[in-house]
């Protein structure tokens, strides 16, 4: 910005509004073009898959970190290289209509036996009972994690209900655990009797990076709850590779090296390309026995601040932000605040200030991560609204949940006014009571129309 001093206070006030407005205006015009570039791609491709001859298949996908979706593309590549026409679709794009000839279904499982967010139109409006699917074969591509106890149950609630309704499979289903290289072959083996194509290469995760652990800082020494970690990631050199390019909401995925037999761990990312590196916000796990979890304990333990991390980002455009003139409430606990932190600072840098953060944790004394900048952009006015929730603080506990009911109010007037609504953290307690929450206040058909129109989303584990 050019010197100012020469004019008046109230002329230097009205320049520095006018140039803050305009560098707005440009970020937001950044955005709109780098949107409307990505569905043009998106259009260019599905017009693509679209070209071939013979009997279409439609490839719909259930995601809620953006594998399945991956996985997906995937397998439509495949049956479009085969000269199969091909419709690629998200699960809430489909119709009852839709459901006839040939359908292969690529849906994960999340926490607790959950499906997709993004699976909930489709669940509600179409899998209802006495539906005839009896022109339809189909397979599905299920996937899951066998470490929680409803593995891909999703998957396989599907398979059962295209099944009850007449449909023909054409293939059993197929169940991925954990990203398992094994099973993914064994899907690519039911596309090769599809397509009659056999000699396709083997899928495979793409390679991760070698990034460099910069800084490790324990967030809450003395907490009565488990060790929370900042981890700082610089990615690899720009002539190994562009690992800096990721938006808020993304997610970096860890190949531990104390383990080769574990595939990856993912985590939220807390920062942006701007700030030089990834940040992540990591809880220790400690399993039954006393030990580190391999993911967390990799990170937080035993690999050397200096030494490599094998990792990659992975693009999770179900958590990428709205548009930034739209009211974003942010909602998370813990080390969910990973998420919300990189939504905040994209926000802040873009001036837009209408955010409400709404953070728990067990103790302010212990457990208020990154209170200095959090409490900065509430006094800047960067933050409109904080609402904290630190559990133990008091005799009866006080959860994030508890803090929507308490200004439930002010919750319907942001909505109102066109508010999106993210989530990040725990599925097991917190998403599950916040979404109680939001629909005693808001009611059950104003949340399904936020969960349809993109509003409500969550980033949970």
């Amino acid at each position: 910005m050019p010197d100012l001093s020469a004019f008046s206070p109230e002329v230097r006030r009205l320049l520095e509004a006018g140039a803050v407005a305009g560098a707005y205006a440009l970020f937001c015009g950044g955005i709109a073009l780098r949107e409307a570039l990505r569905r043009r791609a998106a259009r260019q491709a599905a017009e693509a898959l679209s070209q071939g001859a013979g009997e279409p298949v439609l490839v719909a996908y259930a995601s809620q970190t953006g594998f399945a979706e991956e996985l997906a593309a995937a397998t439509a590549k495949a049956l479009s290289d085969a000269g199969a026409p091909v419709t690629l679709r998200e699960l809430s794009a489909v119709t009852a209509a839709d459901l006839s000839g040939r359908a292969l279904f690529v849906v994960s499982t999340t926490g607790e036996g959950d499906a997709p967010d993004s699976a909930r139109a489709f669940i509600r409006d179409v899998m209802k009972d006495g539906a005839d699917l009896s022109a339809l074969r189909y397979g599905v591509l299920a996937l899951g994690d066998s470490t929680y106890t409803h593995y891909c149950v999703f998957g396989r609630t599907l398979d059962a209900w295209l099944a009850h309704a007449g449909a023909q499979p054409l293939f059993d289903r197929v169940e991925v655990d954990d990203g398992d290289p094994a099973a993914l072959r064994h899907w690519q083996g039911k596309l090769a009797i599809l397509t009659g194509v056999t000699d396709a290469p083997d899928w495979s995760r793409p390679a991760y990076g070698r990034w460099t652990l910069a800084a490790r800082e324990h967030l809450n020494p003395g907490s009565p709850g488990g060790e929370a970690w900042r981890i700082r990631l610089t990615p690899p050199a720009p002539s190994v590779g562009d690992g800096a390019t990721w938006r808020a909401g993304d997610i970096l995925e860890i190949g531990p090296r104390n383990d080769p037999a574990l595939p990856h761990r993912e985590y939220s990312i807390a920062s942006l390309p701007a700030d030089g590196g990834v940040e992540l916000i990591v809880r220790l796990a400690v399993r039954a026995d006393g030990q580190p979890g391999l993911g967390s304990g990799w990170l937080c333990r035993f690999a050397e601040v200096g030494g490599p991390i094998d990792a990659r980002v992975r693009t999770n455009r179900s958590f990428h932000a709205p548009d930034p003139a739209r009211p974003l409430i942010l909602v998370g606990a813990g080390t969910g605040l990973a998420g919300l932190r990189a939504h905040l600072k994209a926000r802040i840098a873009a001036g837009a200030t209408r955010n409400w953060l709404v953070f728990g944790e067990r103790t302010a004394a212990h457990d208020y991560f990154l209170q200095d900048e959090i409490e900065g952009w509430a006094a800047s006015g960067a933050l409109e609204r904080l609402d904290l929730a630190f559990s133990r603080d008091q005799a009866e506990r006080l959860y994030v949940q508890h803090r929507l009911r308490a200004a439930a109010d002010t919750l319907r007037q942001w909505v109102a006014q066109g508010a999106a609504i993210y989530v990040c953290g725990s599925l097991d307690g917190m998403a599950g009571a916040v979404h109680a929450a939001l629909v005693d206040v808001l009611g059950a058909e104003t949340v399904e129309r936020l969960i349809d129109e993109g509003l409500y989303r969550r980033d949970v584990y």
